[in-house]
């Protein structure tokens, strides 16, 4: 665990995810400032959050939990999006960015996770 979590590419995008849905949430109606916008911006701000925290973790088990909260997190804020999408309050055009940064941090999360599944099973008996 040399490097900060600072340093880390997935928090680096996870922070640009974060930035880009506060970029769009003022094309949400006025009226969805407590329900849509809050929801995606807290499930956007976990991201990087979580990321965060689990680099901070002593073991790779709470590691793993907290990159497990944040791909969870990024399929929450997924989700939201698209549903802007479908509802007419985002364009493709304004979440080409937005939705590729979530599929690319979305495979470096699914990397890393994989990566600390692999050490947390036991090795085999001789």
């Amino acid at each position: 665990m040399g490097l900060h979590y600072r340093d880390l590419i997935a928090w680096k995008k996870a922070m640009t995810i974060a930035r880009e849905v506060y970029r769009l949430v003022p094309k949400l109606p006025r009226e969805e400032t407590y329900g849509m916008r809050s929801q995606l911006t807290r499930a956007a701000i976990s991201i990087p959050s979580n990321i965060a925290e689990g680099w901070r973790r002593e073991s790779r088990r709470e590691r793993a939990h907290f990159l497990a909260i944040a791909h969870g997190s990024l399929a929450e804020t997924e989700t939201l999006v698209t549903l802007c999408e479908e509802i007419g309050w985002f364009s493709a055009t304004d979440t080409q960015e937005l939705n590729d940064l979530l599929s690319e941090v979305g495979r470096i999360l699914s990397a890393f996770r994989r990566q600390l599944r692999s050490r947390l099973k036991p090795e085999p008996a001789p």
